[in-house]
């Protein structure tokens, strides 16, 4: 009997792990455990742990009740499913009220089919334990009601004889009480770290508050007995209230929402009617075909019971449509459904592209739809809030993530409350391994080991980390999960605050979906953002709407691009692997596109070759079983997409498209049981319709090779789009697709610096931000991009915005002073707008703009203080302060500062003015063949120090010039003489070039520090 166990789901208020729990629990004989954590994190998996091992989990809550302004400690425990459910409110309550606790009215409304526990030795009971309390939170209940005590270590509290007293005087029976929130004694070392990490201090702060918790370790029942030995009722009457509590966990019906129809009305009717009317729009006479899968997709929704769910994501997604919230044009199996695109849902035409309902619903496998929607990333909380909005926030709740501490959090976590050096962290970081758990780092490691060894501090920190890994550390919102319910969601799952007033469960998504909740996915594709910024700048300077279905999906000039590898910013396409990949294919239509947007993952990744020899007519498709060319001709004979996999079983096999689909799903599941048992199925069926033995097993053989590689045609389809269309605008509005790039890389400085260098390959000129200008984001300005003031360090849009109020025909700084305001003129806004170059056009050198800044707020205060600014104004004419010259790299290291990039000019290029001997740009090195002997210069990006093998040093740099970077390899004998190597340093290289793994590299001979 463990009545009070608070676990490492209570994030860090308890260090219990279920994993080592439930074996100590089941080695000690104990019947029964009760989790008793401030929230119902965990519930749920506790449950499920403490079933398998044969103990009876008891689902409590610890409960701050309210009463009379004081907050007091109790437990609740559920004595059954309808325990569990008030539970459930109770911890919503608390969940969502800043205040934290439960107020006892409430209480009393909630407490019906529980126990009640009050703690009267916690300390919050210090000042309360009286009559008039345990009265008021007993009431009629009494039978329900106990009184807690507690003896931790053994020890009495003081006050012992007087609770023995009120229990007596309120006819309340005694409990013995102990919190658990750590399993072994040696464990509080590790629970008093995980305390100091919950709570923000260091153990080595003399003014932390103190640990009262050193005895709530897991003891034995023969100690708990000692523990109790003069009131052993008391034990007894603990283990009554747990064994008759039971409160079972399973997989739980559906529960659907509904969509409010109007009176007369039928969901189906209304869904039909919005299909045909969305198909009307596209066609002007219907095809049979489509009228004949329409009705075929409505009859399985509707006998699925899902109609009201399509309602429910074609009504945000046409609002986020309203609200010109751009919504992407499918993604997953959804893409198959024709009723899907009838509403609008999705973009795809599946018969066009010969896409299969029954990979997305399949009436012989019941499980609840799944239509994932993308939304432009900084948009997408809308579209949450609008659901909430319309459905009501009782039944609408975003899905909650925890937070863990990883191998390398909680070593950081664990060194900062230890007070650990800045040296110390910097090395235990160096030498953790992500990859691997903390103790199994520390294991492989000898340096790790010998630096614990030296300090009883690091043991400490050894142990703690090891203890707390892989715990809950916080809590945040699932970046994409939303349920919505036809009742209120407290009925299934507790609730919490969440952000944007919209609640989050306390569950992640597993426990939430067991309950039957329906899980709807809206995610935030930052690839459609930048479409979205794409059309605004195309909306605003042409004030024609942007049709992104009217885009042709035949253009060549896009074609190019997708050929030549050209695919900076292009979505999904950017990697060099896919770079190639598009070389050796050459694809000329968007089928070419979609079928190496599949092929290129592991596994079909080795056909890409074949494809494109048999794409291009360097080699003929055939066909051993020719009932499969007209499935396989659009792949040229290659097995891509799992709609083929169940198209094959259909046309050979004869099964149903609703059998295929469990085929496909039961071959990728690998259980060679039912392997076997679908071959013989497959067989049988092929051999119906006329098949050979052989000829169907080869087919069969077929099947189960291609299976792991099969991808969805429908998702390859729907994303491909996105890439078209982003690829459309860089062939066809290259200045404005561009410039919304760069916008969106705000921050990135690699990244920005790689594509302002594509840009000025290009012929496009890339003006410095102005002052006079400039938008806060990057915009087209002629045949040039203007850069954004939010490029720069230190300016904020609040800044801008009053900027962009005040802004006017200036001639001079002293102009701009004067418009803004002394207020908003001052160094910390105007210093990094000078720096980068925003003030260029009042015709001063920089040196004199930085020089002048305080004369020119010294003006905006006299000129903005006098009542008569305007005579005053006109008759002051303040002068520059002389700022002496500024050398070119200082000019340029300013620039680098503020935007996190060169911008006139790279410094290398000033360097190799001043070099006589041949160097080589960075972006010629990849024409150049392996071994070939090159000098460069560049400047250091990042350094990484490593030990071989056998110990000894070297290093791996990134060089970069004007031109491109490279990736640099220093081997020991080298390292031993040009170890010095810093980030930010110019220096000149000479060595040799390697390519491996289809990557480029520079293997250093010799390094030269260039002094600037």
């Amino acid at each position: 009997m463990y009545p009070q166990i608070i676990t490492g789901a209570d994030l860090l208020r308890g260090i219990v792990k279920l994993d080592e729990l439930a074996p100590l629990l089941q080695k000690r004989g104990a019947s029964s455990a009760a989790i008793v954590n401030s929230k119902l994190f965990g519930v749920r998996s506790f449950s499920t742990m403490l079933s398998k091992y044969g103990i009876r989990p008891v689902i409590g809550l610890s409960v701050m009740v309210s009463i009379a302004d004081e907050d007091l400690l109790i437990y609740v425990y559920a004595q059954n499913q309808a325990g569990f459910s008030n539970l459930m409110k109770m911890s919503s309550a608390i969940s969502t009220r800043e205040e934290g606790n439960l107020p006892l009215p409430w209480l009393q409304v909630y407490r019906q089919d529980c126990f009640v526990v009050c703690a009267l030795t916690h300390t919050t009971w210090t000042n309360h334990r009286n009559v008039e309390i345990l009265q008021q939170l007993a009431e009629d209940a009494k039978i329900s009601t106990f009184i807690g005590i507690s003896r931790p270590g053994g020890a009495r509290h003081t006050e012992e004889e007087r609770m023995i007293h009120l229990s007596e005087e309120c006819e309340l029976s005694i409990v013995a009480c102990h919190e658990t929130r750590f399993l072994h004694a040696e464990d509080f070392p590790a629970y008093e770290v995980a305390t100091a990490i919950r709570k923000g201090y260091k153990l080595n702060d003399s003014k932390k508050p103190k640990n009262r918790h050193r005895q709530a370790y897991l003891p034995t029942q023969k100690t708990f007995s000692e523990w109790f030995a003069d009131h052993p009722e008391w034990l007894q009457t603990m283990d009554n209230v747990l064994d008759s509590c039971e409160v079972k966990f399973g997989k739980e019906p559906f529960q659907l929402p509904k969509f409010p129809v109007q009176e007369g009305q039928t969901p189906i009717r209304l869904l039909t009617e919005k299909c045909q009317n969305g198909l009307a729009k596209r066609f002007q006479s219907l095809p049979i075909e489509y009228a004949e899968r329409l009705r075929y997709e409505l009859t399985i929704i509707e006998q699925m019971g899902f109609t009201d769910y399509f309602l429910i994501v074609e009504d945000y997604v046409r609002y986020a449509k309203s609200q010109q919230i751009l919504v992407g044009p499918g993604r997953g199996s959804s893409a198959g459904s024709l009723v899907a695109f009838a509403l609008g849902i999705t973009e795809v035409d599946p018969i066009q592209y010969g896409l299969l309902f029954e990979r997305f619903l399949n009436p012989e496998r019941v499980t609840m739809p799944d239509i994932d929607i993308d939304f432009a990333d900084n948009r997408r909380t809308e579209v949450v809030n609008y659901v909430a909005d319309t459905y009501g926030k009782q039944y609408v709740a975003q899905i909650i993530t925890f937070g863990t501490l990883s191998t390398k959090a909680v070593a950081r976590n664990v060194a900062r409350v230890l007070d650990f050096t800045p040296e110390e962290v910097r090395f235990m970081s160096s030498e953790l391994n992500s990859g691997l758990s903390f103790s199994e780092t520390v294991r492989q490691s000898k340096k790790l080991q010998d630096w614990i060894a030296v300090d009883p501090r690091r043991t400490h920190w050894k142990e703690a980390a090891e203890r707390l890994e892989d715990l809950p550390r916080n809590v945040s919102t699932h970046a994409a999960g939303v349920v919505l319910s036809a009742n209120p969601l407290v009925n299934y799952v507790p609730l919490q605050i969440g952000t944007d007033e919209v609640f989050l469960t306390q569950w992640a998504m597993k426990d939430v979906e067991e309950v039957g909740l329906l899980k709807m996915d809206f995610l935030g594709l930052r690839n459609l953002t930048l479409l979205d910024r794409i059309r605004s700048m195309i909306e605003y300077n042409t004030k024609q709407p942007i049709d992104f279905e009217a885009i042709p999906l035949n253009d060549q000039p896009t074609y190019r691009l997708f050929k030549a590898g050209d695919m900076s910013g292009i979505f999904q396409f950017e990697s060099p692997g896919m770079r190639r990949a598009l070389q050796t294919i050459q694809p000329d239509n968007f089928k070419d596109l979609y079928s190496v947007n599949a092929l290129y993952r592991p596994g079909p990744m080795e056909f890409i070759p074949l494809y494109s020899r048999r794409k291009n007519g360097q080699e003929q498709t055939d066909y051993d079983i020719p009932e499969l060319q007209p499935i396989l001709e659009e792949t040229y004979g290659i097995i891509i997409y799992q709609e083929q996999i169940m198209k094959i079983a259909v046309e050979i096999a004869g099964f149903t498209m609703a059998e295929a689909d469990l085929l496909r799903r039961a071959i990728s599941k690998k259980n060679q049981q039912v392997l076997e048992q679908e071959r013989q199925h497959f067989i049988a069926g092929a051999m119906k319709k006329g098949f050979d033995h052989i000829k169907a097993n080869n087919v069969y053989n077929l099947i189960v090779k291609f299976a792991d590689y099969g991808f969805p045609k429908s998702h390859a389809v729907a994303y491909t789009l996105i890439s078209y269309r982003l690829a459309f605008f860089k062939a066809n509005e290259p200045n404005v697709f561009y410039a919304a790039y760069l916008s969106s890389l705000t921050g990135n400085k690699e990244k920005t610096m790689e594509l302002i260098r594509e840009i000025k390959a290009r012929g496009i000129d890339v003006y410095p931000p102005s002052v006079k200008s400039s938008r806060y984001s990057h915009t087209v300005e002629g045949n040039a991009i203007r850069l954004g003031l939010a490029a720069i360090k230190g300016v904020t849009f609040t800044f801008y915005q009053q900027l962009a109020a005040v802004r006017g025909n200036w001639s001079s700084m002293f102009d701009m002073a004067i418009s803004l305001g002394a207020n908003h003129f001052n160094e910390k806004s105007i210093i990094p707008l000078i720096k980068a170059g925003a003030l260029d056009e009042f015709g001063e050198k920089r040196s004199v703009l930085l020089a002048s800044v305080d004369a020119a707020h010294s003006h905006a205060l006299y000129i903005g203080d006098d009542a008569f600014s305007d005579q005053f104004q006109f008759n002051s004419r303040p002068k520059y302060t002389p700022g002496g010259e500024m050398d070119q790299m200082t000019l340029l290291s300013f620039e680098r500062d503020v935007l996190g990039f060169y911008l006139s000019e790279h410094p290398v290029e000033q360097l190799k003015r001043n070099v006589t001997e041949h160097i080589q740009p960075i972006a010629s090195l990849v024409d150049l063949r392996q071994g070939t002997k090159v000098k460069c210069i560049g400047l250091i990006l990042s350094v990484k120090r490593i030990r071989t093998k056998k110990g000894e040093a070297m290093a791996f740099f990134t060089l970069q010039d004007e031109t491109e970077e490279v990736s640099c390899t220093v081997f020991p004998k080298q390292y031993a003489q040009f170890s010095n190597l810093n980030e930010n340093e110019f220096i000149q290289v000479t060595g040799s070039i390697e390519v491996r793994n289809q990557s480029l590299q520079l293997i250093v001979d010799k390094i030269v520090t260039i002094a600037c």
